[in-house]
C-alpha cells in the first residue's frame, strides 16, 4: 500500500535523503547476513589457495614421487577419493537450496473492464454519493495519478448502481486468480498436481472458503499441498509470499510452489467524502499475477530467475507505521482505506532501512571498501564534516522494479536515489498502463523488462 497513498495534495512531507543519513544498526544487520553465509563465500578458495600454495613448493621430482607413491598404494588413493566425496557431499547437503522462478504470468482483464478518466469522472457523479467537492478533488488527483486511459476496474464497481456483494467479489477474485494461473500453467506445461506450496495474497478479501481453497477446489489440487493465504498486509504482501514459499522449498523435498499476488476492489470502493479515503478510488485498480517456483535443479536452464535476496523489514512497532494505511468507517459509516500524511515519510524511512541492510549482500567490494573507510573515520576517527557514503547501487543492479504507487512516490524515489528515467521506466509504464494493481504491480514491471 505505501506507494499508492502518495498522491494526497494533503501529503507535504517528502522521502528521507538517504545521500544525508545512514543508520548503523542496519549496516551492521547486512553484514551479518554476509557473515552468515561467509562459510559458503570463504572456506572454499581458502582451500583452493592453501592447496595452490601447497603445490607450487613442490618439485617435480616431488610430483613424480607422489605419483608413483599413489601408483602403487590403493588405500592412500581410496582414502584421498573418500575424502573428497565426503566434503563435496557435505558442502552440497548443508549449502541452501537453490530456489528458481521458473516463470510467471499476469492478468490482462478484457476491454469490457477498462475504465477512462471521463468514464470514472461521470460513474462517479452518477452514484449520487459523492458531493461537488469531492469530485473536483478525484478529478485532480486522476490527473496528477500518472494512470493512463486504459485502466481496469471489476463489473460491480463499474454498474449503475454499483452493487458490491460477496458473490460479485469472488466472482472478481476467481476471474482474476484463475486467468493468471492458467496462463501460468500453459506457459510452463505444468500440471497442478504436480504443486506442492500455495502461497496466495490478498489483503481486503479474505472470505471462507479462503482465496487458497478457492485455487485448490477449482484445479483438483493434491490433498497433502501446503497451502497459504495471506491478508492485510498491503503492497508488500507479494514478496512477503515470496518470501514463504522460499522457506517452504528450502525446508521440503524437490517440489513446485506456486505465488498469486492479487488485490479485491469490489468490497473495498468507498462512497464518501472523506479525501484521505478517495485517494485508494482514484489509485487503485483490479489485477493479478501467477508466479511459479522450483527448487529443482534440473529447472535451472529454464527458469527466468534464480532468487538469492530476500530483505525484510517491519515497522508495525511505530504507531507512524502503523496507522499510515488503515481500513475504518467514516463518520457516516461508509467503509474505506484512510491513507495517512505521514505515508510518504514512513514508507521512505523503511526504503532506506532495506537498502542500507542490502548494501552488504550485493555492492561490489570497491563501494563497500569506500563505505567503510568513510564509516570508521566518520565514526572512529571522530573526523568532523564528513558525510557517509552512500553506495551507488547502480553498480549492482541493472534494472529497478519500484512499486507503482503513484508518480509522486516515483518520482522523489528517483531523486533520492540518482535514477535515470531508464531505470524508472518500467514502474513508470506499469502505472501508466494498468495503475496500482498492489502486491502484482512489481510482476506487471518484470513483464515490461
Amino acid at each position: 500500500n505505501a506507494g499508492s497513498m502518495s498522491f494526497s495534495v494533503r501529503v507535504r512531507r517528502r522521502l528521507p535523503d538517504f545521500l544525508q543519513s545512514v543508520n548503523l544498526k542496519y549496516v551492521k544487520l547486512g553484514y551479518h547476513y554476509l557473515i552468515s553465509h561467509a562459510i559458503y563465500l570463504f572456506t572454499i578458495p581458502a582451500l583452493l589457495v592453501a592447496f595452490s600454495a601447497e603445490v607450487g613448493t613442490l618439485s617435480q621430482q616431488d610430483l613424480w614421487q607422489l605419483w608413483e607413491h599413489f601408483q602403487f598404494n590403493l588405500v592412500s588413493i581410496l582414502v584421498c577419493s573418500g575424502a573428497i566425496v565426503f566434503i563435496t557431499t557435505l558442502y552440497y547437503m548443508s549449502s541452501p537450496r537453490p530456489v528458481y522462478l521458473v516463470d510467471f504470468a499476469c492478468f490482462k482483464p478484457g476491454d469490457e473492464f477498462k475504465v477512462t478518466r471521463e468514464v470514472f469522472l461521470n460513474h462517479s457523479k452518477q452514484t449520487g454519493k459523492f458531493n461537488e467537492a469531492s469530485l473536483e478533488f478525484q478529478k485532480k488527483i486522476l490527473e496528477r495519478s500518472g494512470l493512463s486511459e486504459e485502466t481496469y476496474l471489476p463489473r460491480a464497481v463499474l454498474a449503475l448502481p454499483p452493487c458490491p456483494s460477496m458473490k460479485e467479489a469472488r466472482a472478481e477474485a476467481e476471474m482474476v486468480m484463475f486467468g493468471a494461473i492458467d496462463e501460468l500453467f500453459a506457459k510452463t506445461k505444468l500440471r497442478p498436481k504436480d504443486v506442492g506450496v500455495l502461497v496466495v495474497n490478498c489483503s481486503l478479501f479474505n472470505p471462507t472458503p479462503s482465496l487458497s481453497a478457492m485455487i485448490i477446489n477449482h484445479y483438483k489440487m493434491r490433498g497433502n499441498i501446503l497451502s497459504f493465504n495471506i491478508g492485510g498486509m498491503g503492497c508488500s504482501a507479494g514478496i512477503i509470499a515470496l518470501d514463504l514459499a522460499r522457506d517452504m522449498l528450502q525446508a521440503h523435498g524437490t517440489s513446485y510452489a506456486v505465488v498469486v499476488s492479487t488485490e479485491n476492489i469490489t468490497l473495498n470502493w468507498y462512497m464518501g467524502n472523506k479525501r484521505s479515503m478517495l485517494l485508494p478510488n482514484c489509485l487503485f485498480r483490479m489485477g493479478g499475477a501467477a508466479i511459479l517456483l522450483s527448487n529443482r535443479r534440473s529447472d535451472r536452464r529454464r527458469s527466468k530467475y534464480q532468487l538469492t535476496h530476500v530483505v525484510r523489514t517491519h515497522k508495525g512497532a511505530d504507531d507512524r507505521s502503523f496507522r499510515c494505511v488503515f481500513q475504518e468507517e467514516d463518520e457516516n459509516m461508509q467503509k474505506g482505506l484512510s491513507l495517512s500524511p505521514d505515508l510518504m515519510e514512513v514508507a521512505g524511512d523503511a526504503l532506506k532501512t532495506n537498502i542500507t541492510t542490502l548494501g552488504p549482500l550485493v555492492l561490489p567490494i570497491s563501494e563497500q571498501l569506500i563505505f567503510l573507510a568513510t564509516l570508521f573515520a566518520k565514526r572512529v576517527l571522530k573526523v568532523k564534516g564528513m558525510k557517509p557514503y552512500i553506495p551507488d547501487f547502480k553498480l549492482a543492479f541493472e534494472h529497478f522494479c519500484i512499486h507503482a504507487g503513484g508518480r509522486a512516490v516515483l518520482d522523489e524515489l528517483q531523486k533520492n536515489l540518482e535514477l535515470t528515467e531508464r531505470h524508472m521506466e518500467p514502474s513508470r509504464m506499469t502505472l501508466h498502463r494498468f495503475g496500482n494493481t498492489s502486491s502484482s504491480s512489481l510482476w506487471y514491471e518484470l513483464a515490461y523488462l
